[in-house]
């Protein structure tokens, strides 16, 4: 194995090598629609299938805005992971909400869904035919309703910690990462965790070296504390309530760890040169 991928190898004696590459039984986690666990399931952002008609760089959503300011109401912050990750502002113009005659009221936003019906009905991949019947929409979509908690998709091999963090509904997200719609300060206290880091370099894929996360195999299978199907495993409630009650505050101090620093994007925060002592601490506890 190697202690670093830049580094050399050096033989480890095994008596099994497993679909994990470690030495263990040849256990292989099932693909899961649903989590094992009691807890809210996760969904994939949206994807816009629009040629590019309806996502904006800052200057782009302003010069249109400028020409038609009855069209701010219906822009929205979009976040990928790299946008999350590194503080990038990109914009989406939505308008799944829009009333008829407020699209007729926008003609240069009438020339986008246009744009976006012919792209759209030029595919032959089947779904994206059917979408063009409603342009105004994007090609799939998960719109939020309530705060979030993002989940990017890939995330660098270098960080300890897999940055994770609360969105609001004013926020859309593409599909390169996922949404946990009915997230709680709980639920961000387990996946920051040690324990759920330690999973995640178990079990999930890669993109070159980087972690890729997934629903059906990573999160779906991750045995969360407090929810344990067996009930030889389960907790007396009052244990259970106190136990939350101090992830909770420790999560919320990861929350305030980060806010110390509000000029430093994810990226900085979780780079292990440049992590902040403050918040290395708040994770590990």
């Amino acid at each position: 194995e190697y202690e670093d991928i830049r580094g050399e190898p050096h033989a480890v004696p095994a008596a099994n090598i497993n679909p994990y590459l470690v030495d263990a039984p040849d256990v292989v986690l099932p693909r899961r629609s649903k989590p094992v666990c009691d807890v809210p399931g996760i969904g994939i952002g949206s994807q816009p299938i629009d040629d590019g008609n309806y996502l904006f760089t800052t200057e782009e959503k302003d010069d249109f805005v400028r020409n038609e300011p009855d069209s701010q109401l219906f822009f929205h912050r979009w976040l990928g992971a790299v946008e999350f990750l590194n503080g990038y502002e990109r914009w989406c113009l939505w308008l799944g909400d829009a009333s008829p005659g407020a699209l007729r009221a926008m003609p240069e936003a009438m020339k986008r869904v246009q744009a976006v019906k012919t792209f759209r009905l030029k595919s032959k991949r089947a779904q994206t035919l059917r979408a063009a019947a409603t342009p105004t929409h994007f090609g799939t979509e998960l719109i939020p309703r309530q705060p979030y908690i993002l989940l990017p998709k890939v995330s660098s091999e270098r960080r300890e910690f897999i940055p994770f963090g609360f969105e609001q509904p004013t926020t859309f997200c593409s599909d390169l990462v996922f949404m946990l719609p009915k997230g709680t300060l709980f639920h961000f206290g387990i996946l920051c965790s040690t324990m759920h880091n330690a999973w995640v370099r178990a079990v999930c894929g890669r993109l070159k070296s980087d972690f890729r996360y997934s629903a059906a195999i990573v999160y779906n299978n991750f045995p969360w504390p407090f929810c344990a199907q067996d009930s030889e495993q389960k907790v007396a409630p009052a244990q259970a309530q106190q136990a939350q009650a101090a992830i909770e505050k420790e999560a919320q101090a990861v929350l305030d760890a980060r806010a110390a620093f509000p000029g430093s994007s994810l990226a900085d925060l979780y780079d292990p040169l440049t992590m902040p002592p403050l918040l290395l601490k708040a994770h590990q506890r």
